[in-house]
């Protein structure tokens, strides 16, 4: 893998594009100019033409999907059928089990849900999870949050607006008392203490990916809950069931952007707690990061943006370098966490 398309030059593409043009060679895509200056190629197209996708994509080894989950599947069809190497950041569920029936037969990897939760917190738990010979609870917890925040929500959307209503609208998938099941996004709310800090987290859809699936009858609990400042989940139950905006996604989207635009100075906490035996004794491990914005080659780029673009870039280098395997579909908690740590962009999670 060497010539690689990064679709979806927002804030995260473009950052996936910096990071993987180190070493490979990059060409971007998307139907606008990019807001910045890029050290490699964009292409102007739209990825609604299939024939103009089939012909971009026919020139490349691999592709890189940085686009919201609704837009991922054309570029997936299009990777699939011309055999070329596939990730994405989706947490959506059906997009990733429309990609998975196609890896059944792909000539090359398919690897959605290479971002942060799914993805990175996929790792990060297994990691911890081998440490035992017998399992109990894993519970996983990703924020992605404003250092300082104002108003009641106490959030900015640094992250696609669509991703997180999807994440807020759909059933999550949970194992509980040993069973999987489905439980509703914006439940399961519970006070966590970080640093001396009051959090709360509540159950949003996505963020465990296949995990559920491969854990299932290991564990008495597996879950994933998304981090906020207290009060969050209320206030978003209220907009979106109350006032009945969940059939409204366009407007509820265009709603909280305006009123929450992007800040600078945001925080990334990743936090996973593994229970279960070693040997005879009932243990617990855990890992916490928190993870501020950071200066790459000489340009401020927001936690949101270098931690999601990192874990992408962190995967590609391992599928070129022959680490991971190179055909069907690649679930995240399959990677191991030491040798992503041990790649050029793994490094930034040390």
């Amino acid at each position: 893998m060497n010539k690689i398309l990064v679709v979806g030059m927002g804030k995260v593409g473009s950052l996936v594009g910096i990071l993987l043009n180190k070493r490979f060679t990059v060409t971007g895509f998307d139907k606008l100019p990019p807001a910045y200056d890029l050290p490699f190629e964009v292409i102007q197209g739209d990825v609604s033409d299939d024939a103009t996708l089939l012909q971009t994509l026919a020139d490349f080894d691999g592709v890189v999907s940085c686009l919201p989950y609704n837009l991922n599947l054309p570029i997936a069809k299009t990777a699939w059928q011309l055999g070329l190497h596939y990730f994405d950041l989706t947490e959506d569920v059906p997009t990733t089990t429309a990609i998975r029936q196609m890896a059944e037969t792909a000539k090359a990897v398919m690897a959605p849900q290479c971002g942060l939760a799914p993805g990175l917190i996929g790792i990060v738990g297994a990691n911890l999870a081998k440490r035992f010979t017998k399992l109990r609870d894993i519970e996983l917890r990703v924020g992605a949050l404003p250092r300082y925040p104002n108003g009641l929500l106490g959030y900015s959307f640094t992250w696609s607006p669509a991703g997180v209503i999807n994440e807020y609208l759909n059933d999550c998938e949970v194992i509980a008392n040993g069973h999987r099941k489905m439980v509703p996004a914006l439940d399961g709310i519970e006070v966590i203490n970080i640093e001396g800090q009051e959090f709360e987290a509540f159950s949003t859809s996505g963020g465990l990916g296949t995990m559920c699936e491969t854990y299932a009858g290991q564990v008495d609990t597996l879950n994933y809950k998304t981090i906020r400042y207290p009060g969050h989940a209320k206030l978003m139950r209220f907009l979106l069931y109350e006032l009945i905006l969940k059939d409204k996604r366009v407007l509820v989207e265009q709603i909280l952007t305006e009123a929450k635009p992007p800040v600078q100075a945001d925080v990334v906490y990743v936090y996973a707690v593994v229970e279960g035996w070693k040997g005879t004794l009932l243990e617990r491990e855990e890992f916490f990061r928190a993870y501020h914005p950071r200066e790459i080659d000489g340009q401020a780029w927001r936690a949101i943006s270098w931690t999601t673009a990192g874990s992408v870039a962190a995967v590609v280098e391992l599928v070129a370098d022959g680490l991971l395997p190179q055909q069907g579909f690649l679930k995240q908690e399959d990677i191991p966490f030491d040798r992503l740590l041990g790649t050029e962009n793994g490094a930034f999670f040390r």
